[in-house]
């Protein structure tokens, strides 16, 4: 595909995206970019949250990953079920009735200011580093499709996405991203849906027959149960339980969506809708990645491995089949499919990070509107050129999946928060809230250590279960100090 031809379909999008923003961002006020003034329609955000968190990374990482780990992905997303239902029954009632924007309000009100700080700052630490991985794994694909060939350097490219997401965010925030959502999770689904056919289409095969090819294929298998592995199931399950409640009924970026319901009950039935949405994508996903590894085995290309045979670059397996082997249509649908993945991911985490940062360390209840509006603005501008940062160094350093690099780093960085969490929900103790900004850093620190030697002290494979053990050393550390 011509990269002229990709820079208008950009410009394109890009231009749709700024007259959602012009209709969105009529009638607002300092509060609107936080909240939307609560007056979001339920089902539409459960559906415009599944572009936000599928984002770069699962569009491009995991059909890519089946050749390597199969559908053990999957036993994870099972467990997000159960999840998900732990956010919609305790979690979302609790915020509710707290009236929180700032989800980490809680635990000042029930632990201490202490505590409060510190679980914000965790999360602006995970979500800074979740945030820049994603936006990594996209520039780099509009690196490789576009900008090398105007010979724009790498940290323009980045810089120019985060320009276009500030532009359109900058007046509504959440108020507008709520229904850009709607737009980019159409596009993204529209897009692997699209991609899917051709490759069908390739094969010479009918639909029903990619279903049994997926179904028949060795790398469908989706349980591990060797207790010993690292995707073992109850230990990919449980972590997926986890995940769900610490990384989204945690987490700023995902529950804020949820916050600009008008009540309680629509929170609920949005998170439920959600959830099963999100399963059947995932599992799309996957049986989409199932299809391009058939299609490269009967087309014979060839893929780099490593000595084991291990396949290299799963990443960039989609990106390489859609551009250079599909045809036309199919390159024009994955550009448009990444762009709506960077664009979903990074938008929300960016307004998440703002709310974050201005409600839980800036003091302004007395400033006027203009003065809130203009301070915001400013946090809004520093977040961008941290996250920019952060991207440059991941490319310096990244030599792996991305999708396994953001489960990792979760471990360390939203243990803390479920251990403070699961403190305040299910104890009536006090705990000395000056020691827990010491105790989630040392926290992390040993979880870091104990799963780096668990293989050679105890013969066991953490994997993402380090979320598990991080939580609960904090919370036992915590216990062992109360007043």
């Amino acid at each position: 595909m011509e990269p002229i031809f990709i820079l208008l379909i950009l410009c394109g999008y890009f231009a749709i995206l700024l007259l959602i923003s012009h209709f969105t961002s009529r009638k607002t006020d300092a509060e609107t970019y936080f909240t939307a003034n609560r007056g979001s329609v339920w089902y539409v955000v459960a559906f415009g949250m599944i572009g936000s968190s599928l984002s770069g990374i699962t569009f491009i990482s995991v059909p890519g990953m089946v050749g390597n780990e199969n559908f053990y992905y999957f036993q994870l997303v099972l467990g997000y079920l159960l999840g998900y239902g732990i956010i919609a029954g305790v979690l979302l009632p609790l915020y509710y009735k707290l009236n929180l924007v700032s989800i980490y309000g809680y635990l000042g009100q029930r632990i201490g200011e202490y505590s409060h700080k510190t679980g914000s700052l965790f999360f602006l630490i995970s979500q800074s580093i979740g945030a820049a991985l994603r936006l990594f794994v996209v520039a780099e694909v509009l690196q490789r499709t576009l900008f090398d060939h105007f010979h724009v350097p790498f940290a323009v490219t980045v810089i120019v996405v985060l320009v276009m997401i500030w532009i359109y965010t900058r007046k509504a925030g959440i108020k507008t991203i709520v229904w850009t959502d709607i737009f980019q999770t159409t596009i993204m689904i529209t897009a692997i849906i699209g991609v899917l056919l051709i490759v069908i289409n390739q094969l010479g095969i009918s639909f029903f027959q990619a279903g049994q090819v997926v179904y028949d294929h060795n790398y469908s298998t989706v349980f591990n149960w060797d207790w010993q592995h690292e995707k073992y199931f109850w230990k990919q399950f449980i972590t997926g339980v986890l995940v769900a409640v610490a990384m989204n009924g945690l987490d700023q970026n995902e529950m804020q969506k949820s916050l600009t319901c008008s009540n309680l009950k629509d929170a609920q039935k949005n998170i439920t809708l959600y959830s099963v949405i999100l399963v059947a994508t995932n599992l799309l996903f996957l049986s989409f990645g199932v299809l391009l590894y058939v299609y490269v085995e009967d087309k014979g290309i060839s893929l780099p491995q490593t000595v084991s045979g291990a396949f290299k670059d799963t990443d960039a397996l989609f990106s390489f089949l859609s551009m250079q082997q599909l045809g036309g249509i199919a390159g024009f649908l994955f550009i448009l499919g990444i762009a709506s993945a960077a664009f979903s991911s990074a938008d929300s985490a960016l307004a998440s990070l703002t709310t974050a940062f201005y409600k839980d360390f800036i003091r302004e209840d007395n400033k006027s509107e203009e003065e809130k509006i203009k301070t915001r603005k400013w946090i809004n501008v520093m977040i961008s050129i941290f996250l920019i940062s952060l991207i440059l160094l991941f490319r310096a350093i990244n030599n792996e999946s991305v999708i396994h690099l953001v489960f990792t780093i979760a471990g360390y960085t939203y243990g803390p928060l479920l251990g403070m969490f699961a403190f305040g929900l299910f104890t009536k103790w006090e705990t000395k809230d000056k020691w827990v900004p010491i105790i989630a850093v040392l926290s992390s620190v040993a979880s870091y250590i104990l799963s780096t030697h668990a293989v050679q002290w105890f013969g066991i494979n953490l994997g993402y279960t380090v979320l598990l053990l991080n939580g609960m050393i904090t919370f036992t550390t915590m216990a062992l100090i109360k007043k």
